[in-house]
Order: structure tokens, then sequence, then C-alpha cells
């Protein structure tokens, strides 16, 4: 059976609708274990994982900035966060075992020689990996993907936002995990946060690089909300 990735023009177009309230932590669940920032600092990391934590004062929690390259998986209640262009987040979650995962990848693959989170096909069995040491499935584990984006106006020839989408959807159709919301593609830098005990992921659009645009912006700003599933929601904050 062919494996066929929708192109640009065929994915699908988000609702444009008011921001939703941020509900991080699933009413009714169990206390998530949660570290102070001093244990999380002196914590030894493995090569690879992300290693710069901070107190987030939007969300009011604790947070880990995973950096190109890197990943970072938890079972505890913290907020994960990235900043992407052209590079992919993938954010894994399994409901039952209660543990999520995000990496940053910044090319489809590369020398066999260099088993590096810089390419996805290293950072994705990586991310999957330490998300089963913590007791994940990979049967239960769902995909909310992000990132892809033309940040540089005119800076079409490689196309690597695109060959980095398509390669995060292909791979993750193969490995039969579903993708149950995504933000992926156009001009815009992403800020994404991710809670690894709900899945819930949200999405900040920053600055871009095509001044063109701005004229369409200023005629409908508007806060985007890409997919609501019983797994958490993707926001725009």
């Amino acid at each position: 059976m062919t494996n066929q990735t929708p192109g640009p023009s065929e994915r699908r177009r988000a609702p444009r609708i008011a921001p939703l309230s941020a509900d991080i932590y699933a009413a009714g669940a169990a206390p998530a274990r949660e570290s102070s920032l001093q244990e999380l600092k002196a914590q030894r990391r493995k090569p690879g994982e992300a290693s710069f934590f901070y107190l987030d004062h939007h969300f009011q929690h604790n947070a880990v900035k995973v950096l190109p390259g890197e990943y970072f998986v938890s079972d505890e209640s913290l907020v994960i966060m990235t900043v992407l262009g052209s590079c992919i987040a993938a954010c894994l979650w399994d409901s039952r075992a209660r543990v999520g995962g995000m990496n940053h990848f910044m090319l489809p693959d590369g020398d066999l020689a260099d088993a590096s989170g810089r390419y996805g096909s290293y950072a994705m069995e990586l991310l999957i990996n330490e998300m089963l040491k913590l007791g994940a499935r990979r049967e239960t584990m769902q995909a909310k993907i992000f990132g892809g984006a033309q940040v540089m106006h005119n800076f079409t020839t490689m196309n690597v936002g695109e060959r980095n989408t398509n390669f995060v959807l292909n791979y993750l159709h193969t490995e039969r995990i579903p993708i149950v919301s995504e933000d992926v593609l156009d001009i815009y830098p992403r800020k994404v946060v991710f809670f690894p005990i709900t899945g819930k992921a949200m999405v900040k659009r920053l600055a871009h690089a095509h001044p063109e645009a701005l004229a369409q912006e200023a005629r409908g700003n508007a806060v985007t909300v890409v997919k609501s599933t019983a797994g958490g929601s993707v926001d725009l904050f």
C-alpha cells in the first residue's frame, strides 16, 4: 500500500475561535510527582537530554527548554517548552502511563555514523525508547506535531520545513502512532509548550520574516485552536 502524505494545500485548516482557558491538569487525577527546580537542575542528564530548567512565570510552573537536537521525557508535573522555525517538535503522550515527551529535530536524516538528535530518524526512536523506559507503550501513544515553517522570505530551495513535516507524518504513520493534533508548515516560527502528564499542548505563533503577510494579519488577527481531543487541546496562548 502506497503511503501518501497530503500536500500543504490539502491539509486541514484550523477554525478561528475565541481563546480557551487552559486546564493544565486533569480534574480528579492523582497528584503528579513534582520535583523542585533545584532538584531538577541537580539531576544527572543523559546525552541529548534537555537540561535548561527555569520557572515559567506565565504558567507558574517549573519548565525545561528543549533546544535543537535535544529531547525530554517526564512523568512529573512540569512544562516542556521549545521554539521552532523549520524544525519539528513531536510531542508524544501515553494517557494510561501519564508519560509525555518532546523532541526537536532539524533535518529528516543524516549520516548513519552521526547518531544525533538533530536528525528526525534518530530523534523519534530516542523519544519513543525513553518513554518506554518510563512505562509507556507504543500501542497507547498518541502524537501532536509542530513546526516545519518556511520562516525565511523567498527561501524555498531546500524546503526544509516541508521535508521535516513529511518525514514525521510518514514516520508516525509507519509506527501506527496516531496524530491527534498538528500545527505545521505556514510561515510562522512557533513557541510550543507541552504538559507531559495530561498531553496538553499550547502554541504561540511568533513574528516572521514575511512582511507581505502583515496586511492579512491586520485584517483577521484571531486565536486558533488546532484541535481538541480527549488527550488535551492545542491552543494558541
